[in-house]
């Protein structure tokens, strides 16, 4: 009997018992991320004496939008090491004590340590961290799973749910520390969690089995000299990336935060594109695989729209409820960061419900087809918008408004997560030509990537604008590509005739 199916044979509520060591791992993982993202851009916004570092609202959105967008964006490298290095199990530890150093270092400061320093550090290492350490763990998972099928499916189903009990709790927890006693204490409990997630997932490695062990069928001397020059050309980007630092922070030459976000925005989509022609022209597909390229690229735009917006409640809706909401409880204040625990409990609560729905409506031939899903998707967030818009009308720092305009607009936002984010990752395995499917899978990561980068943008418009004409405008251009989707689901879905 081969390890993995040994491994296997232990059940968890009728999973393999590998299932409940990466539910644990991906659980205090996010339990990290969206604890320290909930508090990140307060943090950069708050003033000096009251403990922050006293970022205008442009360029702390700037950096949210960067740092993002850059946690995707590194997961392709991420994947690749795994695949061709370490093997997906070593990725994710090595990932985790990076993410937890990460958390570690800006919570440093509190010791007299320079706060801008580890803070920009402390970044870097959780981006690192976790382009390691979020695409690999999923991956395994698939690998406990050999026979694949409906179990699977449930698997995945059960592991999505430790995905969002993590966002849940993080931000009650870091977002209590962090805005009520030191922000870097906030920071200190997202790398305790992450800590946990690491000590709970070597102890419960043995039940892995093989799966995730790196398997190239490769001599290790080929493989070695592969890892050599991989750090020979990581080693270089960081001395690149460093060089570049120290001369924008000199004066040498003249760059903004801002700027910098919008070139790298400009440089994804341009890349995306040539990307998509070389493959439609050049990519020796046939006239079924060219239709069905041109939908993946038409759900990348779609996507990265969706999470422009969407991926603005770590920015301008945190903000909104940091500045324009009354968060009074009983003569007590609750932390805004709290806020950000109401998308993860409708995601709970909503996930098996939405996957009901679907099953009943294709049980009655009347499923939405993919882009269908992607319109309704738009549509229902544009509508958490609209109310936010009307909500913040005539919100001031002294007349905030009621916390239940955002639980509101959480809530349409969750449904329109719920049409196209899950259909999103399947549509694209259906629809990848054969032999492409890890590369339109990394296409995804980039839309979601160029999506967070623009959240962060807009969110800096704060600044120039009021809150409901930026949640207005938002709204808007959000319908509109709802709107078009909406019209052009009929011509877009005979491009997926045979997959649905």
């Amino acid at each position: 009997m081969n390890e993995v199916t040994s491994a296997t044979q232990k059940q968890w509520f009728g999973h393999p018992r590998g299932l409940a060591t990466l539910f644990f791992t991906e659980m205090w993982e996010r339990f990290s991320y969206y604890g320290m993202r909930g508090i990140l851009i307060l943090f950069m916004a708050t003033p000096l004496v009251e403990g922050g570092l006293e970022f205008n609202t442009a360029k702390a959105a700037a950096i949210y939008g960067l740092y993002t967008a850059m946690v995707y964006l590194l997961a392709l490298p991420g994947g690749w090491v795994a695949d061709k290095l370490w093997g997906q199990q070593q990725a994710v530890f090595v990932g985790g004590c990076i993410i937890a150093a990460g958390h570690f270092s800006m919570a440093l400061p509190a010791f007299g340590l320079p706060d801008h320093v580890f803070f920009f550090l402390g970044l870097i290492l959780i981006v690192i961290g976790t382009g390691l350490l979020k695409p690999n763990v999923s991956t395994i998972v698939g690998e406990l799973y050999p026979e694949g099928g409906a179990r699977r499916d449930a698997g995945f189903s059960v592991f999505y749910m430790g995905i969002n009990l993590g966002a849940f709790v993080g931000p009650l927890i870091c977002g209590f520390l962090g805005e009520n006693i030191s922000w870097h204490l906030g920071f200190s409990a997202a790398g305790f969690g992450m800590v946990l997630g690491l000590i709970q997932y070597k102890l419960g490695a043995k039940y892995l089995g093989t799966a995730g062990l790196l398997n190239t069928g490769e001599t290790a001397d080929v493989v070695a000299q592969r890892s050599r020059k991989f750090y020979l050309i990581f080693a270089s980007i960081v001395a690149l990336v460093g060089l570049f630092g120290y001369l924008a922070v000199t004066g040498v030459f003249s760059v903004t935060l801002t700027g910098v976000a919008k070139g790298l925005g400009y440089g994804i989509i341009v890349l995306a594109i040539l990307f998509f022609i070389y493959l439609y022209f050049f990519g020796g597909h046939n006239e079924i695989e060219k239709k069905r390229l041109l939908v993946i690229f038409w759900l990348f735009i779609l996507a990265a729209i969706f999470w422009s917006g969407f991926e603005q409640a770590g920015s301008s809706l945190n903000l909104f409820a940091d500045r324009l909401t009354d968060r009074m409880i009983f003569g007590w204040e609750a932390p805004a960061s709290w806020l950000q625990s109401i998308n993860p409990i409708f995601i709970i609560i909503g996930a098996p419900l939405f996957g009901s729905l679907w099953v009943w409506l294709a049980r009655r031939k009347a499923n939405p087809s993919i882009p269908m899903k992607f319109a309704l998707g738009l549509l229902g967030l544009s509508a958490g918008f609209f109310v936010i818009a009307w909500g913040s009308a005539n919100a001031s720092p002294d007349n905030p408004v009621s916390p239940a305009w955002l639980v509101v607009t959480y809530f349409l936002h969750t449904c329109g997560e719920l049409c196209l984010s899950p259909v999103g990752l399947s549509s694209i395995t259906k629809l990848a030509p054969a032999g492409r499917v890890g590369q339109m899978m990394g296409v995804w990561f980039i839309a979601t990537a160029l999506g967070n980068l623009f959240a962060g943008l807009v969110a800096g418009r704060l600044e120039d604008l009021a809150p409901d004409a930026l949640f207005g405008s938002v709204a808007m251009i959000i319908g509109l590509a709802g709107v078009v989707a909406l019209l052009l689901y009929r011509p877009v879905k005979k491009l997926t005739s045979g997959i649905e």
